[in-house]
């Protein structure tokens, strides 16, 4: 059973809540703001906005989504953190590929949790982070677990991973980038080989799945 004990000199947990889905940002902010020790200061619909509105309140804790609009939750936790290397930030996401978990613990989030997770798993991980600690549920450290097993790919094989998902040859691909169509195949023998997949259509639906690329 969550605890939700507070005296009355204590002070709520101040939250900024940051997601730029209307729907989904009114329903974060009246499940916490139904919680004794937690209330909500401040709300923001996209990167820029969540970084005012820290600057403003100085909010206990940020409660933020991995994508949004102007700047991504990653972009948005890693210039919070260089404004405050104390902030406190919980991600909040439907992305639950390796590669995502991964970036948003190195950009300083010190909690991730999934947007289908039950209600009492949320309020811990904000209770847990909001005291300074952090928050990884077994689902999400497997994850990054699972990230051990592969090979990081290099900005040059993330470019040209990039292009394949456009469905561009390797010719094409050799113009774009201004490189060998050999230069491109030895390339794409490498990407095959880190993300363990056997052709070109298995390593962009693993790489999407991982979080690696995403999809406009």
């Amino acid at each position: 059973m969550t605890n939700r004990s507070t005296t009355k000199n204590s002070s709520p947990i101040r939250i900024l809540v940051a997601d730029d889905h209307y729907v989904v940002r009114m329903g974060l902010i009246a499940m916490v703001n139904l919680e004794p020790d937690m209330e909500v200061v401040a709300e923001a619909t996209d990167g820029n906005q969540a970084i005012a509105q820290y600057r403003k309140w100085s909010p206990d804790l940020i409660l933020l989504d991995v994508r949004m609009p102007v700047k991504n939750g990653i972009e948005t936790a890693t210039e919070i953190r260089e404004y405050n290397h104390d902030a406190r930030i919980l991600m909040l996401s439907a992305l639950e590929g390796d590669e995502d978990i991964y970036k948003a613990i190195e950009a300083g989030a010190a909690g991730y949790v999934l947007k289908d997770s039950p209600e009492e798993k949320l309020l811990t991980a904000i209770r847990t982070v909001a005291s300074g600690q952090r928050w990884i549920s077994e689902e999400i450290a497997e994850r990054l677990r699972s990230r051990l097993r592969f090979e990081e790919l290099t900005p040059r094989e993330l470019l040209i991973l990039n292009e394949v998902v456009k469905g561009l040859a390797n010719k094409q691909i050799a113009d774009v980038l201004n490189i060998s169509e050999n230069t491109v195949k030895w390339h794409l023998k490498n990407i095959l080989g880190k993300l363990c997949v056997a052709d070109r259509a298995e390593a962009v639906a693993v790489a999407i799945q991982r979080g690696i690329i995403h999809l406009s």
